[in-house]
């Protein structure tokens, strides 16, 4: 199937607004800059796996956001970022989980794509990293610094660090609550892709596996491809993405399959967000949070997330 032109929807991250609105807008440039580079890329011919990977490169290049540069630190002082890597085409998923020291781990997780072993860990993405001759690269922004330093004062009381555009006990100065991101594209030929990459919970007991490297929180095939945003344990108690598309491959419309998925969820109290496309070039998208910082390509421009109100759970174009 041929598409007259390739859509993109990317998310950087769900949560709750608390007030700071406002502030949320101003990630508005940053992801409408995003999605053009990645539709760009899309509108020239390139596959959806290959504008996948790019567009996770520039969201993980932000401070903004929580994935790549600019992550959060772990209990003990520490980075340690994970990402997946669907291609739909081939239903082939590779991932990695905790690597240190890089400055994109989806470029791990693209590496692993052909690969007979394609999910590694820690010390198997560190060697991985190495093996690539990926020079070491330091993560950590000051505002993620001082985010650490203020929990150690305070006994690490906060559950999670602040990586969903939350606002708990800050200053009004202090902007680093900013979310996983995700990448879903539909190229010039049809094919989908999808990719997420995220700097964890934050504050996290240490060896803890997020849903980005799992197929609960990115998921792709040939009719829908997935990726979600979030806490991440509630993504994986949900398998949201694999749930998303598996309805999608059965027959269901995405609309239909994100209702009845994020109804699921809403009943069983979940806080998080999803962004899809269909094979049919449906752009989707759903939160059980007050915020899903999302924009999409169309083909005939650019729109966002950002206005929806509260109340709304779901939308397609």
């Amino acid at each position: 199937m041929t598409q007259a032109s390739p859509k993109v929807i990317i998310h950087g991250g769900a949560g709750s607004a608390h007030g700071h609105k406002d502030r949320l807008m101003t990630l508005r440039e940053d992801l409408h800059s995003i999605v053009k580079q990645v539709y760009s890329k899309a509108e020239a011919g390139a596959s959806a796996r290959d504008c996948v990977v790019m567009g996770c490169q520039l969201m993980e290049d932000s401070p903004h956001f929580n994935a790549g540069y600019g992550s959060v630190l772990q209990s003990d002082g520490q980075v340690r970022m994970s990402a997946g890597l669907m291609d739909g085409r081939a239903q082939r998923f590779s991932g990695i989980i905790n690597v240190s020291r890089v400055r994109h781990p989806i470029d791990l997780a693209a590496y692993l794509q052909p690969a007979p072993d394609r999910v590694l860990s820690d010390f198997g993405a560190a060697e991985l990293a190495r093996e690539m001759r990926i020079p070491p690269f330091d993560p950590v922004t000051d505002l993620r610094l001082q985010e650490w330093m203020r929990e150690r004062a305070n006994n690490f009381r906060s559950p999670m660090a602040g990586v969903v555009a939350e606002a708990v006990d800050i200053p009004e100065d202090f902007e680093s609550r900013r979310g996983t991101i995700g990448v879903v594209v539909l190229d010039m030929e049809g094919h989908l892709a999808a990719g997420t990459s995220t700097g964890g919970k934050g504050l996290e007991r240490l060896g803890r596996v997020s849903d980005s490297a799992t197929v609960a929180g990115n998921y792709a095939n040939s009719f829908a491809a997935v990726s979600c945003t979030g806490i991440g344990e509630d993504i994986i108690d949900e398998c949201l993405a694999a749930r998303i598309v598996v309805r999608v491959s059965d027959g269901m419309d995405i609309l239909a399959a994100f209702e009845k998925s994020f109804g699921e969820a809403t009943a069983h109290k979940r806080d998080f967000g999803a962004i899809a496309l269909s094979h049919q070039g449906q752009i989707a998208w759903g939160k059980t949070s007050d915020v899903l910082l999302a924009a999409y390509h169309t083909g005939d421009g650019v729109g966002d997330t950002l206005e929806l109100d509260s109340g709304t759970l779901t939308g397609v174009v």
